[in-house]
């Protein structure tokens, strides 16, 4: 009886291929939509985990003032010295790495090329609180970092903007009014989190950029790399505590100083991301209860056109679940015929929304899995009213219907 009945429905939606695409064309629209927009979502969320994962491994860090930037951040709060670092490192258990950094805009020259870019003074653990790799040279020797040589590693992005596709190493660059040395070249990082080229940067020792550049000893940030299985929250409170002691802070003075976690951060926007997918889907699923309500309305119209065909099959014996079953089938088929173009079409849309957005493309089958079972169970609910209407006609008021 299935067979013959599935065979039935079959006959009838090939009968009208333009109406019953028609159809079809809300639940193709909506399951589409809804798969697309939760697969780029789910890739921009991991997107986002990996950029924040590239700032660091289990990475802490501290600047002067009470927030992120913005009014009351760090413009008058005391900066960093070289010495807090050292203090964390000797104190502070649980910890892979601390560096002290201090930044400066610069033009970086080179061959008769210049670039504008971001000179970074720290030590060697830089690198490892960062996830940096090396793709060419060496670190700084003990000496280059103690005498603050005029030494430097750069990013992929000054590298090929001053030198194109020759090779740095050991050339000579001018930043402000000393000439450094190429000892390294950075492995690249991309994009950052935030929007910014992590590979648009010159590394100087700490000593170099403060003593040649800057002029002064201050420090901007003091990065902490926590080791695997450290609980960041103890980690954190040690920190604190030792910040707090050594820039002389009563008991009653708030932090000048902020730790951020980057592991927290990435949480936060993964979370962020996530919701807005989940509210993103919603949206889109309403227009698969609108391709539900076109289905209805067409069986209606089906019912209509075949009253005297129902009347018929009712007098020749056949039972009312036997005519619901026949009209609840072609609901069902519609629905999954369009949940399974639409499962195609978004297929091809999130592949294409993934690389225009430069996010990861992650397939979800439980995401197109559920899409396809809720487009079929959109025909059961909206097909059983029309069907149970069909199942319910008098034969003999069926077969007078002109």
């Amino acid at each position: 009886m299935w067979l013959s009945t599935l065979l039935l429905a079959l006959r009838s939606i090939r009968r009208n291929l333009m109406r019953s695409f028609l159809t079809v064309l809300g639940i193709v629209i909506g399951v589409s939509a809804v798969i697309t927009m939760v697969t780029v979502g789910n890739g921009a969320t991991l997107a986002i985990q990996n950029q924040i994962s590239g700032l660091g491994t289990n990475l802490l860090q501290v600047r002067p003032g009470q927030r992120m930037g913005g009014p009351g951040g760090g413009s008058g709060a005391p900066a960093f010295k070289e010495a807090d670092a050292d203090a964390i490192t000797a104190q502070v258990g649980g910890l892979l790495a601390v560096a002290p950094e201090a930044r400066s805009a610069a033009t970086i020259v080179a061959d008769g090329r210049n670039w504008n870019s971001s000179v970074i003074g720290s030590t060697n653990q830089w690198l490892v609180t960062g996830n940096w790799k090396l793709a060419d040279g060496r670190e700084f020797t003990a000496d280059e970092l103690r005498g603050g040589a005029a030494v430097c590693l750069i990013g992929e992005t000054v590298r090929r903007e001053l030198f194109g596709t020759r090779s740095a190493l050991g050339a000579s660059i001018r930043v402000k009014q000393i000439a450094c040395e190429v000892v390294g070249v950075l492995g690249s990082k991309g994009q950052g989190a935030f929007g910014n080229d992590q590979d648009d940067v010159v590394m100087t020792p700490l000593h170099t950029l403060q003593r040649r550049i800057t002029g002064n000893t201050r420090v901007n940030t003091l990065m902490v790399s926590m080791q695997d299985g450290s609980d960041p929250a103890r980690v954190k409170a040690a920190l604190t505590e030792l910040l707090r002691e050594r820039r002389k802070l009563a008991e009653a003075d708030e932090d000048n100083f902020n730790v951020l976690d980057t592991k927290q951060l990435g949480e936060t926007f993964a979370s962020t991301t996530k919701v807005m997918t989940m509210l993103l889907g919603a949206v889109a699923a309403v227009s698969l209860l609108v391709g539900g309500i076109g289905i209805m309305n067409i069986m209606l119209v089906s019912v209509t056109e075949r009253t005297r065909e129902i009347g018929l099959r009712l007098a020749i014996g056949a039972l009312e679940g036997e005519v619901l079953l026949q009209f609840l089938i072609e609901a069902v088929v519609l629905a999954a015929i369009g949940g399974l173009i639409g499962m195609v079409l978004a297929l091809g849309a999130s592949m294409g929304l993934a690389s225009f957005m430069d996010v990861p493309f992650v397939f979800s089958p439980s995401v197109n899995l559920i899409a396809f079972v809720f487009s079929a169970g959109i025909g059961v609910v909206f097909g059983y009213f029309p069907a149970r209407r069909a199942a319910r006609l008098d034969p003999i008021e069926a077969l007078r219907h002109e």
